[in-house]
């Protein structure tokens, strides 16, 4: 009875969260104004109207979202690089480029749909010529380097 039921919550579990990492939320977005060219984003960045950047309020810095305006199916995919929108209505403030290419820069806002977006291919072309896929070194990589605490480094001077 107990693995049945922990089954079930490890179903229920895992089946939410997918659904939550496929749509993440709908609202309304608007885009930053031409003045703001050039001012520091959040990130530290100056921000730079001909980009595909976004402001989300919680969303951690380099996230990819790819967001739908629910007028007319056109798609962007932007990467958070600034903290907003701080109007209640609306849920992202898009730069210019992402607005033109969604189609409402003369409106000014948008009903949108948000969800992120994790890219599923390796951005890399076969030449025609080669039979073999090559082998492509994908591990994880350390971000950070620390330095080695004190007492942890061997000292040769030291002998016991």
């Amino acid at each position: 009875m107990k693995t049945r039921l922990l089954l079930l919550c490890l179903l229920c579990f895992a089946y939410g969260t997918k659904l939550h990492a496929q749509l993440l939320l709908k609202g309304k977005a608007s885009y930053y104004h031409d003045a703001l060219h050039g001012n520091k984003m959040s990130n530290g960045e100056p921000y730079h109207k001909d980009s595909m950047t976004c402001a989300h309020l919680k969303l951690p810095f380099g996230t990819l979202l790819k967001v739908r305006n629910l007028r007319n199916d056109k798609e962007v995919i932007v990467e958070v690089t600034d903290r907003g929108p701080f109007a209640k209505k609306y849920i992202l403030d898009l730069s210019r480029a992402a607005a033109r290419e969604l189609g409402f820069i003369g409106r000014g806002f948008a009903p949108v749909e948000i969800s992120i977006y994790t890219p599923a291919k390796v951005p890399f072309r076969m030449k025609t010529e080669e039979k073999e896929m090559p082998e492509l070194d994908l591990q994880h990589r350390i971000m950070a380097i620390y330095p080695e605490p004190l007492w942890q480094q061997a000292d040769s001077t030291d002998t016991e």
